[in-house]
C-alpha cells in the first residue's frame, strides 16, 4: 500500500542555522582524514577553558542530595535571588519578574512567543545571532531587520531603525555585546533606542548573555539600568560567562512599568508552567557562581584580548580582509572586499584549508557586502594555523 508523504509544517520552512549547518559541508570533508580546524561554533569547553569549581561542585552536590525531580517553574529561590542580585549590580532597577529557562535560548522563546502575533514583527539586528530569526519563521512573524553600522564599530544604525517601525512592530532586539560582530553599545545609543521604544510603545529584549566577556576594560551598560519604566526583558545565563553551554542554564529579567508589563508577564508565566521546569540541579550552580569568586572573569578576558589581537593583526594583514576589532564576547566578522558569495567562499575554504567558519549571509548583512564570522577561542597557536591557511586560500582563491 503507498503512503502519501507527511509534509512538515510551513512555519519550518525558513528556518535555518549557519553556525551548525556548515558543519555539514565540515563533516564530508574530515571524512577524508583532512585536518580541520574549527572557528565556527562558540563552545570554550572544545578548548582550554573551564568553568570555576565551585559551579560543578554545587551541582554535582544537588545531584547527589536528590535534587532530580521537577523544579518551580520560575526556578529556585537561591538562584532566583542570585541573579535578582547580578540585576542590581547592573543598575537594573523595577524588576517585575525573573524567569529561569533552559538556555537563553528558550527565554528568548517564550517571551517572543508571549508577545508576538502572527503578521506581526520584531526589529531584529542584523548582523544578528540567527536564533531570532528562526524563532520569527516559527511564529510567522515578518521579517524586520535593522542594520547594524560596520563604519560606526558595528552599532546599531538609529536611522535605518527608525524607517523600519510600523505599526505591526511590537518589540526591537539588542544582542550586547554582539554576536557575530563582538561590538559593545555605546550609552547614546542605548538612549535613542529607549527612546523610540518609548515613543512607539515597544518591549526592549536585550540579550546580554556575553556581559562579563568585555575587552580592553571599557564598561558594558545594560540598557535596562538607564530607564526603569521603559519595558525590557534582559537576557543572560551561564553558559558563556561561566563556561558551561552545555548545562543549558538561562533566565530572564523583567524591568519596567508593573501596570504596563501585568498581562504580558502572567502571558510568560503560562508558557513557562507549560513547559514545566528548566534544568533543576543546574540551578544551584547559579548562585555560587554569579555571587562567588569571579577570578576566572580576568584570566578569561586577558586570554580572550590576547586572541583577539592575533585575529585583528593577522586578518587585516591579509590582502581582501577588513577586520573590526571586537570589544567583547568572543567573535569577530571580517569582511571580503572582494567576494560576492560569501557561501561559497567559506565552503571552498573548508575544501581547501580544513578551516571551518561561518558566511556571514547566515547571521544578515548589508546587501552586496560579504563577510564571514570567526570564533577566537581557541589557542593562538591554531589561531596562527588558521589564519595562515586563509592567507594562502586568499592568493588562490577564484569566485
Amino acid at each position: 500500500m503507498s503512503q502519501i508523504i507527511i509534509k512538515p509544517a510551513e512555519r519550518t520552512n525558513d528556518i535555518k542555522y549557519a553556525v551548525r549547518d556548515i558543519v555539514v559541508v565540515a563533516n564530508e570533508i574530515a571524512k577524508s582524514g583532512k585536518e580541520m580546524l574549527y572557528l565556527n561554533i562558540g563552545d570554550p569547553n572544545l578548548f582550554d577553558w573551564q568553568p570555576p569549581r565551585i559551579l560543578i561542585e554545587e551541582t554535582y552536590k544537588a545531584m547527589l542530595n536528590n535534587y532530580n525531580g521537577y523544579a518551580p517553574s520560575s526556578g529556585i529561590k537561591p538562584a532566583l535571588e542570585a541573579i535578582e542580585k547580578e540585576a542590581e549590580r547592573k543598575g537594573i532597577k523595577n524588576i517585575q519578574n525573573i524567569f529561569i529557562t533552559t538556555g537563553a535560548s528558550e527565554a528568548i522563546d517564550i517571551c517572543l512567543t508571549a508577545l508576538v502575533n502572527a503578521g506581526e514583527n520584531i526589529l531584529t539586528p542584523t548582523p544578528g545571532y540567527p536564533l531570532y530569526t528562526a524563532i520569527q519563521s516559527k511564529l510567522q512573524m515578518y521579517e524586520n531587520p535593522y542594520y547594524l553600522n560596520e563604519d560606526n564599530y558595528w552599532q546599531p544604525d538609529i536611522e535605518d531603525i527608525k524607517s523600519k517601525i510600523n505599526d505591526k512592530t511590537r518589540a526591537i532586539i539588542i544582542i550586547n555585546p554582539n554576536n557575530p560582530t563582538g561590538a559593545l553599545y555605546r550609552k547614546e545609543i542605548l538612549e535613542e533606542i529607549i527612546d523610540l521604544a518609548i515613543k512607539h510603545n515597544l518591549v526592549i529584549f536585550s540579550d546580554e548573555i556575553y556581559d562579563k566577556l568585555i575587552i580592553d576594560d571599557k564598561e558594558h551598560i545594560s540598557i535596562a539600568s538607564l530607564n526603569s519604566e521603559v519595558p525590557v526583558i534582559t537576557f543572560g545565563g551561564l553558559s558563556k560567562n561561566y563556561m558551561v553551554p552545555g548545562f543549558r542554564m538561562g533566565w530572564g529579567i523583567v524591568s519596567g512599568n508593573g501596570a504596563v508589563l501585568k498581562d504580558y508577564i502572567e502571558a510568560i508565566n503560562k508558557l513557562l508552567r507549560a513547559r514545566l521546569s528548566a534544568n533543576h540541579p543546574e540551578q544551584y550552580g547559579i548562585a555560587p557562581a554569579l555571587l562567588g569568586d569571579q577570578s576566572h572573569l580576568i584570566e578569561a578576558k586577558e586570554k580572550l584580548k590576547r586572541r583577539r589581537n592575533i585575529t585583528i593583526e593577522m586578518l587585516n594583514s591579509i590582502d581582501g580582509i577588513n577586520c573590526v576589532a571586537p570589544e567583547g564576547a568572543f567573535y569577530a566578522f571580517p569582511r571580503l572586499k572582494y567576494i560576492k558569495d560569501d557561501y561559497k567562499w567559506a565552503k571552498e575554504l573548508i575544501k581547501a584549508e580544513g578551516v571551518v567558519t561561518v558566511p556571514g549571509s547566515g547571521f544578515g548583512q548589508v546587501v552586496g557586502t560579504s563577510h564571514f564570522r570567526i570564533v577566537f577561542l581557541p589557542p593562538g597557536n591554531l589561531l596562527d594555523k588558521a589564519y595562515n591557511a586563509i592567507r594562502r586560500f586568499m592568493q588562490s582563491y577564484e569566485e
